[in-house]
């Protein structure tokens, strides 16, 4: 089954304020669409500005009391912002409100501005990768061990109790985001349950999924147990001319660029969007998790549903 999620943010990525953010997700449930998502960011970004950012978890707790059927996650959560076994119960309690509805995507982390902003040390590449992988043990233990004990190179445990734990059986889905052909595809290979993949082509999609598969089976494991999402933007318009005035719109107040104009997003009418959601489909992806650049307009997300959601599930 294809299933289809929208993250919770506009193309400067902030989340504006809670009463629309509530909106969209009320408006994504009602839709049919799976899941709503969140990024885990204190700041804007690629650049620190005044703009407004609510963080992840206290709106996803929000969030997961005014639904009711749409899963919730996060796309992602950086692995240095929190201790793993303050994560881990932090989800737990989540997933317990929300009757089992918990995405749990989580990273190594990269916006070194923001780590410096807020005092966060920003090690190298490799060790936040290694730091990682430390951490999705001590949180997998935490959910599924009476007392969590862990005593790694970054981190330690001992006796950790997390109760209640999920609701989900063994955990919630573990997601990670990534694109590192040697050190994070591995991790996603020997720890994760589903695999991002951001603004690829199809062709571009087609070739990380191999590596990750390759990694899998040097691990020994099934590479068709893990879920592969894609993640880019989508701009959906009743026709050209809506189409073209939007890009328009957004290339010049600075949202899009050229190189993401040009064949690693989803862009055009709602047949032209049907296409290229079936090319990435061919191309493996089971999961889409969409930034539509308008996001707090309900037409976009309707035309979507109708004509691409709909297609999928035979309605």
């Amino acid at each position: 089954m294809i299933r289809f999620g929208s993250i919770l943010c506009r193309a400067q990525h902030t989340v504006k304020d809670y009463a629309s953010v509530r909106q969209v997700a009320l408006e994504c449930e009602k839709l049919g669409f799976d899941s709503v998502w969140l990024c885990d960011h204190f700041n804007s970004w690629p650049a620190p500005t005044p703009e407004p950012v609510l963080e992840c978890w206290t709106t996803l707790s929000a969030l997961s009391a005014q639904t009711t059927r749409v899963r919730l996650g996060t796309m992602v959560l950086c692995n240095s912002y929190r201790y793993p076994q303050v994560m881990a119960k932090m989800a737990a309690t989540l997933d317990v409100i929300s009757n089992g509805r918990l995405e749990f995507g989580i990273g190594a982390g990269w916006y070194e501005a923001e780590y410096t902003a807020y005092g966060i040390s920003f090690p190298k590449t490799s060790v936040r990768i290694q730091q990682l992988r430390e951490g999705i043990e001590i949180i997998k233990k935490m959910w599924t061990e009476e007392k969590a004990t862990f005593d790694g190179k970054y981190y330690a445990v001992k006796d950790a109790i997390c109760s209640p734990k999920p609701v989900q059986k063994p955990y919630p889905p573990i997601w990670i985001a990534g694109l590192g052909e040697k050190l994070t595809l591995r991790v996603v290979a020997e720890a994760a349950d589903g695999c991002n993949f951001f603004g690829l082509t199809p062709d571009e999609y087609r070739h990380k999924s191999n590596v990750l598969r390759r990694h899998c089976l040097n691990v020994g494991r099934e590479p068709d147990d893990i879920q592969k999402s894609w993640s880019g933007i989508i701009l959906i318009a009743e026709d050209e001319r809506e189409l073209n005035d939007r890009i328009h719109e957004f290339k010049s107040n600075g949202v899009l660029v050229e190189d993401k104009v040009a064949g690693k997003h989803i862009m055009g009418t709602p047949e032209q969007c049907l296409e290229q959601v079936k090319q990435y489909v061919d191309a493996g992806v089971t999961y889409f998790i969409l930034h539509f650049l308008d996001v707090w307009e309900t037409k976009p997300l309707q035309l979507f549903a109708d004509n691409v959601i709909r297609a999928f599930r035979g309605d």
